[in-house]
């Protein structure tokens, strides 16, 4: 199964979730001490997600693999799809791998589940829920932000999100700790590439990593969509 696909009833919000999961498939041979690792999972974004379609009542899509067997946040031609070294760690198995067949196995299946989803009840936000390393182990700079709202050229949602959690006294970085120009491969495929209104939310993953951050993160990122949802639908149409 390449996406883990959650029902809801509330088909105006879409939630995604590309780094769920540290799963590896028995015929590709990661090092199984990295997958609790940043490198092999987004810490705390699959429950977050999962906690977040049931308090909205939202669907959401989320995948099934480690980022070191695929990255499912990456176009198909990206040099990093299936990376050969991630944050100083070796993955030699990665190495002269089947590209063209590690993507059908799990790239595509996962992208077409979210083209689906979104083509059937075209929702009117999507929201991507990531997580981010307090300090990348090649560098060690301090990233000091609580949460980062990333987005693309289409920054209507993620301008009316960073407001709301600054006003929350939330930390919050804007195209931190990354820029959405750079890289927005799954919200520039199936958001911004079809005119809804989209943002990505990476949150530090020390603050979620148990069930306590979690509960608490779901409901600031509850009230930040609400209000996202509420600004939008209070936007004045362009002039035809």
């Amino acid at each position: 199964m390449s996406a883990d696909h959650r029902s809801g009833g509330d088909t105006g919000l879409l939630l995604l979730c590309d780094h769920a999961s540290n799963r590896v498939p028995d015929d590709v041979a990661i090092p199984p001490h990295l997958l609790s690792l940043h490198v092999g999972v987004d810490i705390g974004a699959g429950p977050l997600t999962h906690a977040l379609s049931v308090a909205l009542d939202a669907p959401a899509i989320l995948g099934t693999v480690s980022r070191l067997v695929i990255d499912l946040h990456r176009e198909g031609d990206h040099p990093g799809l299936i990376p050969a070294m991630s944050d100083g760690h070796a993955i030699p198995a990665n190495v002269g791998a089947d590209r063209a067949g590690r993507i059908a196995r799990f790239h595509a299946p996962y992208h077409a589940a979210i083209r689906a989803q979104v083509r059937r009840d075209r929702p009117r936000l999507i929201v991507a829920i990531h997580s981010f390393t307090p300090a990348l182990a090649t560098d060690r700079i301090a990233r000091p932000w609580q949460a980062g709202i990333l987005y693309g050229r289409d920054d209507r949602a993620a301008r009316i999100a960073i407001d709301h959690l600054r006003g929350q006294g939330v930390a919050t970085g804007d195209q931190q700790p990354y820029s959405g120009r750079t890289l927005n491969a799954t919200l520039n495929r199936h958001a911004e590439g079809q005119g809804i209104p989209a943002l990505s939310v990476e949150i530090r993953n020390d603050l979620i990593a148990g069930p306590d951050g979690v509960a608490r993160w779901c409901a600031i990122l509850a009230g930040m969509i609400a209000a996202v949802r509420n600004g939008l639908a209070l936007e004045v149409p362009p002039a035809q």
